[in-house]
């Protein structure tokens, strides 16, 4: 790290709000000055009568180590010989208004004592030699819009635990949840917010120490090793971050030199009675460096790969979680917080002007427009956004019992409608397994079977749909109780029972089959990677759609969310050919009931779902099943599709044609053009499919169909001129006949239109009475 000489320039910067390195200038840093080694402090306390620096070096006494103002006169610094890195401080602050000295830890401080102890600890950043260089190259020359993202949510002090119940350290986790990710094919770890914090169960998100990487899983240059390690084995990591707001302790940045500074001056902005916290005033410039500094630090000093901002709308809006008359409307009278909307932009231009391949990721839970766009395009600046509107609705339907699923059949599709409007992550993040709110599993309605079934189910679905995915931890072997910030996952369940064992290899097999397919993230953020297949099936509750890649691949998605098998369910295809099925999440392996289409699923010329094919498939109960094009099959009058493989330099017989499968009442009824189809085709026998001659090894291997001799040609054109001429005639017969029949239907016409006219002729001859004619007398 460099060391800032708190030049004239530095110090414009930073009142400019333009600094993005200000923990270079400011905070605690190990130098020499005059053949001395020690430590140079460096404050901003702007309202302060007076600051100095205590410890036990000077047995806590105000008085001994005073600073003193540089030229701006809002900044302190002061060097104190002898100091060594891991000595305790703190800055004593005596307001303008004067009393006590106010005991402040520093804002800039890069390490702090373990909780509940307070104190900034000095420490010198530049001692790791970093072995990622692999991972940055790579990174360099990769765009995370066509790459798969597939992220582990983790919360380091209850991702597992010693046998003693004791938490991990940063180097125990970079062994264990490293080769854990590395293992289920996770791309990404996000770890919830790892800035000092003073109360556990606030999970990080009220930090005192933001430059500080909290003490109690190790020093930063162990959490260093953590990050370098998960890059060794290409995994990306992600960190929480919270800019919105920050906790009361009075150790922390609230009335920071006696006065607001961190906060705003008006009451109402500055504190958040929701979750007992201080908002930043991000009208402040100095804020803006330090928050600025603070996420390009982390990506600087850390190697973190990105950032997920929490609470972004509490942030945008000035009415978030008030009520009338709590808030006050900003100079155009509306409820957007126009100096955070300002930082926003400038937050994001400085993470990618200094981090291009940096991810900025919103969780952001209101309409909030462009969110994920550029900010020269008039977006936030985020390069993605946490889709919550996805997640919200999901769940909910989920959670209900299957019968009902029907008449909810639009919160499983209504997320279409939006899906494309900005870089969507499709979390399952912790805040939906806390509070009472169920783990993943226990939302699933039914009995034992049937809740992993569905979670089964359910996570084929979310891995499909369009969007990054993140998952928090427990949720890959089915946890059944919600989350608990203070204990250990229950790690014996995959160990000890075989439904959480076979749904932990669920998920490692699932996630597999998402990052080598490149039809689930290649195309995420436009129509061109989505279309349905059949969106409207409410009434059995299925979905079926496609997903594909850049190139035209494409995999099919089938999702039946009822525990009732369907038996020959049509769906239409977007090619001809041979289908297989390469994912079934009913797989006895994986829990399920084995209900598997293993054979072969050739498409027929039946129309459905608005396309001229479709194939016939088995789809099994609670389950989610992924099917790929195994062999095209040829457009008639075309030569059929050969890999270099299957073509060999002998000549090649000519298939027979098959005629397509019998279609069903059913299909007649629903198919667009059985009423009056363009050709009747001739009724020519079932034949199979003709599979390609074996290739001999000693011929060459070439391109298209091999040559035919002269005679072959001959035969191959009488054949086809024959054919032709059967066809002609055939026709000219229906032809004829359907003419026969239409002249006997005009002359039986034409004699009923005659018998009528004589009729109504009789009729008119004859004289007009009034009442029923007389009775017949007997004879």
């Amino acid at each position: 790290m460099n060391l800032s000489q708190l030049t004239e320039y530095d110090t414009f910067l930073f009142h400019q709000g333009t600094n993005c390195r200000a923990y270079e200038m400011l905070g605690a840093h190990l130098t020499e000055e005059n053949g001395e080694k020690g430590v140079r402090f460096t404050v901003w306390a702007p309202n302060a009568k007076e600051v100095s620096v205590v410890g036990e070096f000077n047995h806590w006494d105000t008085r001994v180590n005073k600073m003193s103002k540089i030229d701006d006169g809002e900044i302190w610094k002061i060097f104190i010989p002898g100091i060594k890195e891991g000595d305790v401080y703190k800055y004593a602050i005596m307001p303008q208004h004067g009393g006590p000295h106010i005991m402040k830890a520093d804002p800039y401080g890069y390490y702090a004592e373990v909780a509940p102890a307070t104190a900034s600890r000095v420490y010198d950043m530049n001692h790791y030699e970093w072995q990622d260089a692999e991972w940055q190259e790579k990174k360099q020359r990769t765009q995370s819009y066509g790459q798969p993202m597939l992220t582990y949510e983790v919360h380091l002090g209850s991702w597992r635990r010693t046998p003693e119940g004791n938490q991990l350290s940063y180097r125990e986790m970079a062994e264990q949840l490293v080769n854990y990710a590395k293992e289920m094919n996770y791309t990404h770890i996000e770890f919830m917010p790892l800035c000092e914090h003073p109360y556990e169960g606030s999970w990080g998100y009220q930090a005192t120490g933001y430059y500080a990487a909290t003490s109690r899983f190790g020093a930063p240059d162990d959490l260093r090793y953590l990050i370098d390690k998960a890059h060794q084995a290409g995994i990306g990591v992600i960190m929480d971050w919270v800019p919105g707001h920050f906790c009361k302790d009075d150790p922390g940045l609230r009335d920071f030199d006696g006065r607001n500074l961190y906060e705003s001056d008006n009451p109402q902005r500055a504190d958040n009675a929701g979750w007992g916290t201080t908002n930043f005033d991000y009208g402040r410039t100095e804020v803006q460096s330090f928050l600025i500094s603070n996420a390009i630090f982390w990506m600087d000093q850390y190697h973190i790969d990105g950032l997920r901002i929490d609470a972004v709308a509490n942030m945008l809006y000035l009415d978030y979680g008030r009520q009338s008359g709590e808030w006050q409307a900003n100079k155009y009278g509306g409820n957007g917080n126009l100096e955070a909307i300002d930082f926003l932009h400038k937050l994001n231009e400085a993470v990618f002007r200094e981090y291009p391949q940096a991810l900025m990721i919103a969780e952001e839970s209101t309409s909030w427009p462009n969110i994920s766009k550029p900010v020269y395009m008039g977006g936030m600046g985020f390069n993605y956004k946490w889709n919550m509107g996805w997640m919200n609705d999901t769940l909910s339907y989920f959670s209900l019992d299957p019968i009902y699923r029907k008449w909810h059949h639009d919160k499983i599709t209504f997320s279409m409608m939006y899906a494309f409007s900005e870089n969507f992550v499709l979390p399952l993040s912790h805040d939906e397994v806390v509070h009472g709110k169920c783990s993943l599993i226990n939302k699933m309605p039914g009995d034992y079977w049937q809740k992993f079934a569905g979670l089964r189910a359910f996570f084929g679905y979310w891995m499909a749909h369009p969007g990054k995915k993140l998952l928090f931890q427990g949720g890959e072997f089915g946890q059944f109780v919600e989350w608990k910030w203070d204990t250990s996952l229950d790690w014996h369940l995959p160990e000890k029972y075989e439904m959480h064992t076979k749904m932990l290899e669920f998920s490692k097999n699932l996630n597999k089959f998402y990052v080598e397919n490149k039809e689930f993230w290649q195309v995420d953020f436009d129509w061109g990677g989505f279309e349905w297949i059949d969106c409207d099936n409410a009434d059995d509750s299925m979905l079926s759609f496609i997903r594909r890649a850049d190139d035209g691949e494409f995999v099919i998605v089938i999702c039946n969310f009822t525990p009732a098998v369907r038996h020959g369910a049509r769906f239409g295809v977007p090619k001809a050919g041979v289908y297989e099925e390469v994912f079934n999440s009913d797989a006895a392996e994986f829990g399920g009931s084995n209900v598997l289409n293993e054979n072969d699923i050739p498409s027929q010329e039946v129309p459905w779902n608005n396309k001229a094919q479709s194939i016939q498939v088995t789809v099994p109960p609670l389950a989610t099943i992924y099917l790929r094009l195994k062999k095209e099959r040829p457009i008639k009058g075309q030569p059929d599709v050969q890999t270099v493989e299957e073509v060999a330099a002998e000549p090649v017989q000519e298939e027979p044609e098959v005629q397509a499968e019998p279609v069903q009442a059913e299909a007649e009824a629903q198919a667009p053009e059985a009423e009056a189809p363009a050709v009747s085709p001739e009724p020519v026998a079932e034949a199979p499919a003709v599979s390609p001659e074996p290739v001999a090894e000693a011929k060459p291997k070439r391109r298209g169909r091999p040559k035919m001799t002269a005679e072959e040609k001959a035969a191959a054109a009488e054949k086809r001129a024959q054919k032709k001429a059967e066809k002609e005639a055939a026709a000219k017969a229906e032809a004829e006949k359907a003419a026969a029949k239409k002249g006997t239907a005009k002359r039986r016409t034409r004699k009923a239109a005659d018998k009528t006219e004589t009729a109504e002729a009789d009729a008119e001859a004859k004289p007009k009475r009034r009442g029923r004619p007389p009775k017949k007398k007997a004879e």
